[in-house]
C-alpha cells in the first residue's frame, strides 16, 4: 500500500467519502479551508433526481453529470472506491491510503456506476434507443423512480405501452395515501397500467420471448424492461473498518445531533447512510452537507465544540415529477398535483439550482 503524503500542506486533511449529492456538496464547501480529498468509485457527480428524464432527453445529461474537478478547484479527487477505514487513514481499493484528521462518509446507496463521465452518458443514450425502438414497456417498481420513468415515458413517447408492476400495495409508498392515489390516478389518464401486490419473474422472458409472468400468475408483453427498485445501502464495506460497532441493524451510522459517527470526535456521516429519522431526499442530504462542514469549519479553527451546529429535521416535503409539466408534491398540511406544483420541480428538476450551489453555471453544458 502507498501511503500518500499531502500535496499543499495547506491547513487540516479532510477526506470526503462518497461523491454524491452530500459529497459533492461538503467537498465544495472544504475545499479552500483544507488540504481536501475527495474519494469516490467514479470521475463525476450526478444529478440524480435528473437522472429519469435523461434516459428520454440524453442532451438533458449534459449539464446533470458533472465531473468532480468542475466543482473541485482545489480539491484532490481519487477516483476508486475506498475499502478500509482506520483511526487515521483512509484505504483504497487501488491501495493508496490517505490520512486525515477529520473524516466524512457520504457514500448513500450501492449502485453498479460507469467510471467515466463520457461512459455514463453513453448509457443514457443508448437507455434512449432502447425505449425509442419499443412498441412495449415494463417497469419494475412503483417508487419515486418507477413512476418518475413511467411518466416520462408516457409524456414523451404516448403511443407506448407502460405497464408498472410493483411489490406494494400501492405506488410510493414513502409518501402518503393521498399522493399515491393522485400519482395513480395521473398514470391512469396516461392510459400506463399499474399493477399491485405482484413481483415480475425478470427470467421468465428470453431472447426473443418478450412475456413476462408475474407472482400472481399474470402474463405482460414487453419489448423491453427497467428494474427500478431500491437500492441497497453502501456500508457493507465498513463492517471491515474501525466503525463497524458505529452501524445500526439496518445498516446505517448512527450519528449525533452534530452529524458526527456517535463516539467520534473527528468522524462525521451525512445523507442516505445516517439513522436520522427523515424521508431520505437530495434536498436533505444538502442541509447534512451544510451542518456537517459548518461544524468541521469550526473544529478546525479550534472552535468551543459546544459552539458547533445542531440538525434538526424538518416536515416532511416530497414532489414527485410527472413528465415535464405536472408532479404531484406533498406538504405537511395538504397534498397537491398537476401543473401548478409541476412548476417548482418538473421542468428543469432542480438543475440549475443544484449546479449553482456548486458554484456553476446554471445553464452551460459541461464541454
Amino acid at each position: 500500500m502507498e501511503k500518500t503524503e499531502s500535496e499543499s500542506g495547506k491547513g487540516k486533511r479532510v477526506v470526503v467519502i462518497g461523491g454524491g449529492i452530500a459529497g459533492s456538496l461538503a467537498s465544495k464547501f472544504l475545499q479552500f479551508d483544507s488540504d481536501l480529498t475527495l474519494i469516490d468509485p467514479k470521475e463525476y457527480f450526478e444529478i440524480i433526481w435528473a437522472s429519469l428524464r435523461s434516459m428520454v432527453e440524453p442532451s438533458f445529461a449534459e449539464r446533470s453529470v458533472i465531473n468532480h474537478k468542475k466543482y473541485l478547484q482545489n480539491g484532490r479527487v481519487v477516483t476508486s472506491p475506498a475499502v478500509n477505514i482506520t483511526d487515521t487513514d483512509v484505504v483504497t481499493a487501488d491501495g493508496l491510503v490517505f490520512g486525515y484528521d477529520y473524516l466524512v462518509i457520504a457514500t448513500g446507496h450501492n449502485d453498479v456506476l460507469p467510471k467515466t463521465r463520457q461512459e455514463k452518458l453513453s448509457q443514457y443514450q443508448a437507455e434512449y434507443e432502447k425505449i425509442k425502438s419499443s412498441e412495449s414497456i415494463l417497469i419494475v417498481g412503483g417508487g419515486p423512480s418507477g413512476v418518475e420513468l413511467a411518466a416520462e415515458i408516457a409524456v414523451d413517447f404516448p403511443e407506448k405501452k407502460v405497464t408498472i408492476v410493483h411489490n406494494g400495495p400501492r405506488l410510493l409508498e414513502f409518501v402518503g395515501q393521498k399522493a399515491a392515489d393522485k400519482a395513480f390516478d395521473w398514470m391512469k389518464s396516461k392510459r400506463v397500467e399499474v399493477i399491485l401486490n405482484q413481483r415480475v419473474d425478470l427470467n421468465s422472458a428470453s431472447d426473443g420471448n418478450k412475456t413476462y409472468r408475474t407472482s400472481g400468475g399474470e402474463t405482460i408483453h414487453a419489448d423491453c424492461h427497467f428494474l427500478c427498485t431500491g437500492k441497497p445501502l453502501s456500508s457493507e464495506w465498513l463492517k471491515g473498518t474501525v466503525l463497524k460497532d458505529n452501524l445500526d441493524g439496518k445498516g446505517r451510522l448512527m450519528v449525533d445531533e452534530y452529524l458526527r459517527v456517535k463516539g467520534r470526535k473527528n468522524v462525521f456521516a451525512i445523507g442516505d447512510i445516517t439513522d436520522v429519522l427523515e424521508m431520505k431526499q437530495g434536498y436533505i442530504a444538502e442541509k447534512h452537507a451544510s451542518v456537517a462542514t459548518k461544524n468541521i469549519k469550526l473544529l478546525m479553527s479550534g472552535g468551543n465544540e459546544k459552539k458547533m451546529s445542531t440538525y434538526k429535521p424538518g416536515p416532511d416535503i416530497a414532489i414527485i415529477s410527472l413528465g415535464r409539466k405536472d408532479s404531484v408534491a406533498q406538504f405537511p398540511f395538504m397534498t397537491v398535483s398537476g401543473c401548478i406544483p409541476g412548476l417548482i420541480k418538473s421542468k428543469d428538476l432542480f438543475v440549475g439550482k443544484t449546479r449553482k450551489a456548486r458554484g456553476l453555471d446554471p445553464n452551460i453544458v459541461e464541454p
